[in-house]
């Protein structure tokens, strides 16, 4: 079986509540190709949550440590930059977790992806407005990103802007939508009678379906 073979059976198996059999797995598509990146995310994820669940800081350690291992192996791996920020929150270094967010962007200052998750480092601890700040920035970088779209929805929800939420709720649905938590929201705001503020352009390509999930997502 390849890597990806064993990335899926081990997500699978922690979807199931079989956290133990998933590390096997991932350990088993380490073997199988030792410089996968979602394998080491994979069991970063597995003990992270693992660590917390039993309030075991080994656990929590060796977590961060696989999550740094991801990143080695790639650099711009964005469910791994997301998990190790919770991770270091989790473990009460706050600042630590910024500082590896903004380090990215300004390693990778061509992609959306830093910036999107730093508006969401931004956005839990109350600072909407350096969010909104580096979502416009994503989407200077990166027009067509369904992520900040529903992400800059997501704030303007909170701000109580409902109608330019539900335009940018539905601009990220027009391009990926695969995402039914981007639906729901649309369908939860116009049952309330709120009315887009935009005209929303045309769709100018197909959304492509992706492949079999081999990262977990928590």
């Amino acid at each position: 079986m390849a890597a990806s073979g064993y990335n899926v059976a081990g997500v699978r198996a922690v979807q199931d509540g079989h956290p133990q059999v998933a590390v096997q797995k991932f350990q088993q598509a380490l073997n199988n190709d030792p410089s996968n990146a979602d394998a080491y995310y994979n069991l970063a994820a597995t003990y992270h949550q693992m660590g917390k669940q039993k309030g075991d800081k080994n656990m929590l350690h060796q977590a961060e440590q696989l999550y740094n291992q991801c990143l080695d192996q790639d650099p711009n791996h964005t469910e791994c930059y997301r998990g190790l920020a919770v991770l270091l929150i989790d473990t009460q270094r706050n600042q630590n977790a910024f500082t590896l967010m903004e380090r990215w962007e300004q390693r990778s200052p061509q992609l959306a992806d830093p910036k999107i998750e730093l508006a969401r480092l931004y956005q839990e601890f109350g600072d909407k407005e350096n969010a909104k700040n580096e979502l416009n920035q994503a989407l200077a970088v990166d027009a067509n990103n369904a992520r900040a779209w529903a992400a800059l929805g997501s704030l303007r929800e909170q701000s109580g802007d409902l109608g330019q939420a539900l335009a940018n709720y539905q601009r990220s649905y027009q391009l990926n939508n695969f995402d039914t938590g981007v639906g729901n929201r649309i369908a939860q705001l116009q049952q309330q009678g709120i009315q887009s503020e935009v005209t929303l352009p045309p769709n100018g390509g197909t959304q492509m379906a992706q492949g079999a999930n081999n990262r977990q997502r928590y």
